[in-house]
């Protein structure tokens, strides 16, 4: 009885597996969603758009880019937690996902529990950067200009990396900073092209051809060792900020109801799109490395960013209602 009852038990299991690599194989069966919680122009969007058309090719159908901005991101996200269409991904910084259940007294999704990830894509550092017409040439020179005068720090939305890494820095130098919170990285770029605020710290891939238009002047790289592309930057860490490392983690996560041979069909094909020299060297021209990672490896990244995060948001004092 024993014996058959293990036998049953398998050929169900069997009949599991065979029916969810069915399931993988037919889908997708309509088209895809990309959202993007933030407007376009910002790193996250760039990369949507460098993958859209390739995985639209490599699963045989069309791929639309959403954005959709408001809530320092979590508007987009909470629709994407809630779709139940099968067919919808978040294309978001997972850094900034990683802050938000720590910022946020209330949030109406759970960063943990109602999104699976699928792969990362990239990593940039963040760079701080200032108006041209601001009189500091580092990060020692700026600090003690904002003790003097008011500073106006223009970050991608309050809770965001680059606010939190801004608070980070503030705290380790004595640095004042009014923040001025906008709702997406383009946008806090242009206004600070414009002269609106002073200094700003965003993903090198959105805002390195501003540098280089000299448009910008940079400061400071947040990667604990300098970039290939601004050999003469130093670091933050460099500058007597010990330690200090942030960056923007840009990956793709599906809401938690998704069937996990789903997950692994998507995230083999992001990976195979974003490990090619096309795609790759597009992306490391504007200082954005390429970084995959399989569903699990995902997971336990984003817990670890989430735990060290949380750190640093403490100390710092940073809270949303």
């Amino acid at each position: 009885m024993t014996h058959a009852i293990t036998r049953r038990l398998f050929a169900l299991s069997a009949l599991a597996l065979a029916a969810a690599g069915a399931q993988a194989q037919q889908w997708p069966t309509k088209p895809l969603r990309i959202v993007v919680p933030y407007p376009p122009g910002g790193s996250s969007d760039i990369i949507a758009r460098a993958i859209s058309q390739p995985l639209g090719e490599a699963l045989k159908t069309t791929v639309i880019i959403e954005n959709k901005p408001g809530a320092n991101g979590n508007t987009g996200t909470d629709s994407v937690a809630k779709s139940n269409d099968g067919h919808t991904l978040l294309l978001c910084d997972v850094g900034a996902l990683a802050i938000t259940a720590s910022v946020y007294n209330r949030l109406p999704f759970n960063p943990s529990k109602d999104l699976k990830g699928v792969t990362m894509l990239a990593y940039s550092p963040h760079l701080l950067v200032v108006h041209p017409s601001v009189q500091a040439g580092n990060l020692k020179e700026l600090v003690a200009l904002s003790q003097k005068q008011k500073m106006d720090f223009a970050v991608t939305a309050i809770g965001s990396a680059p606010h939190v890494a801004g608070v980070a820095i503030e705290k380790a130098t004595g640095a004042k900073w009014e923040y001025i919170p906008y709702k997406g990285g383009s946008q806090a770029i242009n206004d600070t092209v414009a002269g609106q605020a002073h200094v700003l710290m965003n993903g090198m891939l959105a805002t390195l051809p501003f540098v280089q238009s000299g448009q910008l002047k940079v400061l400071g790289v947040s990667k604990a060792t300098r970039v290939a592309l601004l050999p003469n930057v130093p670091t933050i860490a460099e500058q007597g900020v010990k330690g200090f490392e942030s960056g923007t983690w840009q990956g793709v996560l599906m809401p938690a109801n998704t069937p996990p041979a789903v997950l692994n069909k998507v995230s083999a094909e992001l990976t195979r799109i974003i490990r090619t020299p096309e795609v790759r060297q597009r992306l490391s021209g504007q200082g954005a490395e390429v970084h995959t990672m399989t569903p699990a490896e995902f997971t336990t990244f984003f817990e670890r960013e989430r735990a060290n995060w949380a750190k640093v948001v403490a100390q710092g004092g940073v809270k949303i209602e």
